[in-house]
């Protein structure tokens, strides 16, 4: 099921999504702007197929596609990792084109993926960006997310839900 706030949905990555695309059938929102899709990335795709078959689905946990507005074309994706830890604890990524950088956007993505986890029964949101990624670092911060460790070249940052 979609999740929609006022600029943005995330919606679900499918199984039907991913066999469209990998039969070479292509929906008009499977574009981002920018030009990147799922598309360039086949391996993504062949790794959530075979999860699935081996799984099942994982909503609500997987990847998304994060749409501009109710039925956009596509700015980015976010992937929750599931199920939610021992420690209540659930990671997620996101990343949206850098056409829609400055917009504010990203927050509302990571706010999305936050109400996610939420309403999966985590109790702890995990994500990770590079130390020379500042959009992404400032989104996670704007959205209330607190660094709590450095590695190499990544910043982790953690909130309570």
């Amino acid at each position: 099921m979609d999740t929609t706030t006022s600029p943005l949905t995330l919606h679900p990555f499918t199984l039907a999504d991913a066999e469209r695309i990998r039969s070479g059938e292509v929906d008009p929102h499977d574009g981002w702007e920018g030009g990147y899709s799922f598309i360039d990335e086949p391996e993504l795709i062949d790794q959530y197929v075979a999860a699935v078959r081996e799984g099942g689905d994982p909503a609500p946990f997987g990847p998304y596609l994060v749409r501009r507005g109710a039925d956009g074309a596509a700015i980015g994706g976010v992937n929750i990792f599931g199920p939610v830890g021992d420690d209540g604890a659930v990671e997620f990524a996101f990343g949206l084109v850098p056409a829609v950088r400055g917009q504010g956007l990203a927050v509302h993505a990571v706010l999305e993926a936050l109400a996610l986890i939420r309403n999966a029964g985590g109790v702890l949101a995990r994500a990770e960006a590079e130390i020379a990624n500042v959009p992404a670092r400032r989104a996670l911060e704007a959205a209330g997310l607190s660094e709590v460790a450095r590695s190499g070249d990544a910043i982790v940052y953690e909130c309570r839900l």
